[in-house]
């Protein structure tokens, strides 16, 4: 059967698939915990090459969990 006409019988009806394994918590925030200041002032663009990085890493899996 093809991969579109398997989905669109599953919209359809409603099944769902099973889901193995424990939930992954990947973010516990705390509210009274000081923010990180804001250094590039919410301006993203650059004058040119490697004047400004930006990056977030919200979840980063590793093997030691």
């Amino acid at each position: 059967m093809a991969r579109c006409t398997v989905e669109r019988l599953m919209r359809r009806l409603g099944p769902r698939g099973v889901k193995c394994g424990k939930v992954v918590r990947t973010t516990v925030s705390n509210s009274k915990a000081p923010c990180p200041l804001d250094k590039v002032n919410r301006q993203f663009k650059a004058d040119r090459p490697n004047q400004l990085w930006v990056s977030d890493f919200t979840y980063v899996s590793t093997w030691q969990g």
